[in-house]
């Protein structure tokens, strides 16, 4: 009782998490057959000198392998992921709107993930929210490969000042990931030119 007393009189807020289903996947690998079939999202922490540890969220075409869409933040909110998320939609296709077909957009099982504020916002663009099994991070194989292929060539290979300066150097190191930069697993090609061939 005291506990609560002091919970109450400190002014904090308490809120049970809602229990129910959520779509999980069995044991199947982050793949997609053509794209905009399955979008994948995580985030990472970044360090940016002055401005501290920052959030990037990234989305991923599990096809193309192309990275669609991120955002770099002060924040680690729903508001960082969903701004990647929106940065894909307008990159994909060309405007922020709902899709004309339905996918899936995988992720993990984290509190923005599965906020009230991100879930509505994905439903809101003709979005299907995919979650992956607690503790099976490989099932989110796509997206967490790309952050380390991130980590180990861009943000550990610098010491960035500020979030300005982190942004500008993900930012180019994205652009090179798209455009120059071939893959194995998309026999060599870029995943621009992975996509161009499967438009």
């Amino acid at each position: 009782m005291a506990f609560t007393a002091s919970i109450q009189i400190k002014g904090w807020q308490v809120r049970k998490r809602p229990i129910g289903m959520r779509p999980r996947i069995e044991a199947v690998p982050s793949v997609a057959t053509a794209p905009n079939e399955r979008w994948s999202t995580d985030l990472c922490r970044v360090w940016s000198g002055r401005d501290g540890w920052t959030t990037l969220a990234l989305v991923i075409d599990c096809h193309t392998r192309e990275l669609l869409g991120w955002h770099l933040s002060r924040s680690g909110k729903a508001t960082t992921a969903a701004s990647a998320l929106e940065h894909a939609l307008i990159s994909r296709f060309g405007t922020l709107g709902k899709v004309t077909r339905e996918f899936l957009l995988r992720s993990d099982n984290g509190l923005v993930f599965t906020s009230r504020r991100y879930t509505a916002l994905v439903r809101s663009y003709g979005l299907k929210q995919e979650f992956i099994t607690p503790h099976c991070p490989q099932q989110n194989g796509m997206v967490e490969r790309v952050i380390r292929t991130l980590k180990e060539q861009c943000i550990h290979r610098q010491r960035f000042d500020s979030i300005q300066h982190a942004t500008r150097a993900i930012g180019d190191w994205i652009s090179f990931y798209n455009n120059r930069r071939p893959h194995q697993a998309l026999d060599m090609k870029t995943p621009a030119e992975a996509f161009a061939l499967a438009a």
